[in-house]
């Protein structure tokens, strides 16, 4: 299969190849010509295997199809595309722009932080794609008339994230307010209780898997080390002066948002690079800017919480580096997947200690089916007993590794 073959624009087709998407991918294969078919998905897959592209193909073709109005200000969106944060959002809605070039495919961005009026105006002059997170555009909605009617598709990106958390109720407010769309679900990590839901939503959904979704990309090497929290700082300064472990561009994840400013001023002060952090306390011009230097390589290293965990496509990323834990092992496996676009190789270094306890068992059981080392620590803790590791299999990795 090739994206000519799809019954897609000839300028989409072009504008894929310019933007280097000369084959599509295997989730991309499955779920372009099944959304055309106008069938509505629940879609898990890899981090990093094409997710997006997969939806916004279908529905840039769809918008391009319309017959243009005369009057331009009448036209309503055809689709609506949630993500669950910012940055996101306005990386999906680039792609669209980048995509959709030469179509006749306008665009809205709808996020906190830019002004509303802003947003408004846009869509009063006529859009086919709204891109926004659940809780701005219910404010945006619930303040100004838009007119959903002709919106026939509806993507939920990150669906276990939209829907596990506090935004289902702000999800499901825009799902009934409108009419029959067609609905595409995508994540990396969907559990039964998401199938459940889509399929009370919707009669005849149709279920698509690629990949090993629910576990770390495989293309991501995991090196887990054993770090007392005392000592994280010192042990991420000796791998960012390494120039055998460090391999720029880099994303460190951090639990708290006031440690990403430390930790970002820490490491600069500790080996002269200039580092920055994102994080939601910041405005969406700071945000918008900081992540831009990063992308083009400005900097070289970000510190971060969970805003760039989800989605993101960090293309020239192939390290991360998980100072804390986040609060969950779907977490881990998305912040993981951050260093690895296309199936590219990436590594992983993660620091653990007693206080991530919690999620010993699940990590074990991770780092097992991957066939990484387990740190000694972790391999005989009583929260990981429930596991079996094997003692034939079971590799060790004391935290005085990559010192």
């Amino acid at each position: 299969m090739c994206f000519s073959s799809c019954g897609l624009p000839e300028k989409l087709v072009h504008n894929l190849d310019a933007a280097g998407y000369t084959m599509p991918t295997p989730v991309q294969m499955q779920v372009i010509p099944a959304s055309i078919s106008n069938r509505s998905l629940l879609v898990s897959a890899d981090t990093g295997s094409g997710k997006t592209a997969s939806f916004l193909v279908p529905i840039i073709a769809h918008c391009s199809r319309r017959e243009l109005q005369q009057s331009e200000s009448k036209r309503g969106p055809l689709a609506i595309v949630l993500a669950p944060t910012r940055e996101l959002c306005l990386q999906v809605e680039d792609q669209a722009k980048v995509l959709g070039k030469g179509l006749p495919f306008k665009t809205a961005l709808v996020v906190g932080g830019d002004p509303l009026a802003q947003q408004i105006y846009r869509i009063e002059n006529g859009v086919e794609l709204i891109v926004g997170t659940p809780g701005r555009l219910i404010d945006l909605l619930m303040k100004h008339n838009v007119d959903l009617t002709d919106v026939s598709v509806f993507v939920l990106d990150e669906v276990d994230c939209l829907l596990e958390r506090g935004f289902r109720d702000q999800a499901m407010q825009i799902f009934r307010a409108l009419s029959c769309p067609q609905v595409m679900m995508f994540s990396a990590t969907i559990h039964p209780e998401i199938e459940k839901l889509s399929n009370s939503l919707l009669n005849n959904m149709i279920h698509i898997s690629c990949g090993n979704p629910g576990k770390p990309n495989k293309s991501v090497r995991q090196v887990v080390i054993w770090v007392e929290s005392k000592q994280k700082k010192q042990k991420i300064f000796e791998i960012i002066k390494s120039k055998q472990h460090f391999k720029p561009p880099a994303v460190v994840f951090v639990s708290s948002r006031v440690g990403a400013d430390l930790l970002s001023e820490a490491i600069t002060a500790a080996t002269g690079l200039e580092v920055i952090s994102i994080h939601g306390e910041k405005t969406m011009k700071e945000r918008r800017e900081r992540l831009r230097r990063f992308l083009t390589g400005e900097v070289s290293v970000v510190v971060c919480t969970g805003v760039l965990g989800r989605g993101m496509d960090l293309v020239k990323v192939h390290q991360v580096i998980l100072f804390d834990m986040p609060n969950s092992i779907d977490e881990y496996i998305h912040q993981v997947g951050r260093a690895s676009r296309m199936g590219k190789e990436g590594v992983a270094i993660v620091f653990v200690n007693e206080e991530d306890r919690k999620l010993f068992g699940e990590l074990a059981q991770v780092l097992k089916t991957a066939g990484a080392p387990i740190p000694r620590e972790l391999s005989n803790s009583k929260f990981t007993s429930s596991v079996s590791l094997g003692t034939d299999r079971k590799r060790k990795l004391s935290s005085r590794a990559h010192s």
